[in-house]
Parts: structure tokens; C-alpha cells; sequence
């Protein structure tokens, strides 16, 4: 029985430990994304125009 409380006790030091490790890593920037903003203008897709006559509207829908 001794041997499970310490089991826990190690495992929940072990939890504060990455957790700690964890918001420590978000308040240096760890997981900031500083590269794909910089790249995202490169992948946007074309817009088409939309039609302006029903001439153009009836084209498209056959």
C-alpha cells in the first residue's frame, strides 16, 4: 500500500513538472509562429469575379 501513495506522490510531481515546463516554454515564445504569416500572402487563392448580367448567370449555370 506504501508503494502506490508513493507511486501517486512521483506522478504528481512529475505532472507539475511538465506542466511547469509547459507554461514556461508558452511565456518564452516557444510556440509562437513567426514564419507562416510572413509566407501565407504567397498561397491565397484567386478570387473570380461574380457574373453581372443575367446573360452571364445563365452561361455559367449550363
Amino acid at each position: 500500500m506504501s508503494a502506490l501513495f508513493l507511486l501517486i506522490g512521483v506522478s504528481i510531481v512529475v505532472a507539475g513538472s511538465f506542466l511547469t515546463a509547459f507554461l514556461w516554454s508558452v511565456k518564452k515564445g516557444q510556440y509562437d509562429d513567426d514564419y507562416t504569416p510572413s509566407v501565407r500572402m504567397l498561397f491565397d487563392d484567386e478570387l473570380t469575379p461574380e457574373p453581372t448580367t443575367t446573360t452571364e448567370i445563365k452561361i455559367q449555370n449550363k
